[in-house]
């Protein structure tokens, strides 16, 4: 199962964690390195067949929307660490000598009896013409991000009262390297039952795997993904938290390069729906092949 934790994650290993609001290190005074990542092969025409697998799928409803992602080849100019150190991320979290992940999405927040969760579907290089209005109007960004809202609504409801949509599609730049992104996000909250502490395991659980890494709906999702991915995604799609008795804090493990015995393989991905254009999708998959520094 694609989605399952590794068991070869040993409890005396490492772990470098930088939340908004918690470290497990001091990060040194530095200065930024600037990490140069190159491609060594991309599999056009494995990824050109499992687009057209997808689109069958579609077509047959089977699926209305899946997260479909690759592991692509790179070398680095910096080691784990290195990028660990100097990558600028909402989240990220390193273990030495096996992966290192920055990402910008959250999971799910528990702060103050609430329930937050901020999916997030939509990414253009802000650089080309009339980016974010492309973004914003087109019918295929609109109707991929109201599916994923529409799941994550439900989610919510699972473990909360009053779930609401209290932002729908706001935009934000990030930067890639040496390029931005506009990246596409809603913010969904919900009450907390008064006793989810004792639980509080139990809820994770049941809103995984997150629904902007699997599909809609998520079990015929899981099993596509599981069908036509043709390698792992071990800890990439993941989720980490941190809990500190009261509220949470936890993320969506993407924007990820891990260290194999064949060497760097950065893992990315993205939405595919009906309307999605080949081409663009895959370019969309090497775009968000970045390591986010000043």
């Amino acid at each position: 199962m694609i989605f399952k934790s590794q068991d070869n994650l040993e409890a005396h290993l490492p772990i470098y964690y930088t939340f908004p609001d918690q470290s497990n290190h001091v990060t040194p005074e530095q200065k930024i390195m600037p990490v140069k990542l190159t491609i060594t092969r991309t599999d056009w025409e494995i990824y050109q067949k499992q687009f057209q697998i997808v689109q069958d799928e579609l077509r047959n409803g089977n699926i209305y929307l899946i997260n479909l992602t690759r592991g692509t080849p790179i070398e680095s100019s910096s080691g784990l660490m290195e990028i660990y150190m100097h990558s600028r991320a909402k989240y990220k979290v390193c273990v030495p000598d096996q992966f290192v992940v920055f990402s910008p999405e959250t999971f799910v927040r528990f702060l103050n009896g609430k329930a937050y969760t901020y999916p997030m579907k939509g990414t253009i290089r802000a650089d080309l013409p009339h980016a974010r209005e492309h973004l914003e109007n087109d019918a295929k960004e609109k109707a991929e991000h109201a599916s994923i809202v529409d799941l994550l609504r439900n989610d919510l409801g699972q473990i909360c009262n009053q779930v609401r949509v209290k932002k729908f599609r706001y935009f934000e730049k990030v930067q890639a390297g040496k390029y931005e992104l506009w990246q596409v996000s809603s913010e969904i909250e919900g009450n907390l039952p008064a006793n989810f502490h004792d639980s509080l395991g139990t809820m994770i659980f049941q809103l995984l795997p997150a629904g902007s890494i699997s599909g809609v709906p998520k079990q015929s999702a899981v099993k596509i993904i599981n069908k036509i991915e043709d390698y792992p995604r071990g800890f990439y799609t993941g989720i980490c938290g941190y809990f500190d008795g009261n509220n949470l804090d936890s993320a969506v493990m993407i924007r990820f390069i891990e260290q194999t015995d064949a060497g760097l393989v950065y893992k990315s991905g993205g939405g595919i729906h009906s309307m999605s254009d080949l081409k663009s999708e895959f370019e969309e998959l090497i775009d968000k092949i970045y390591v986010p520094v000043d």
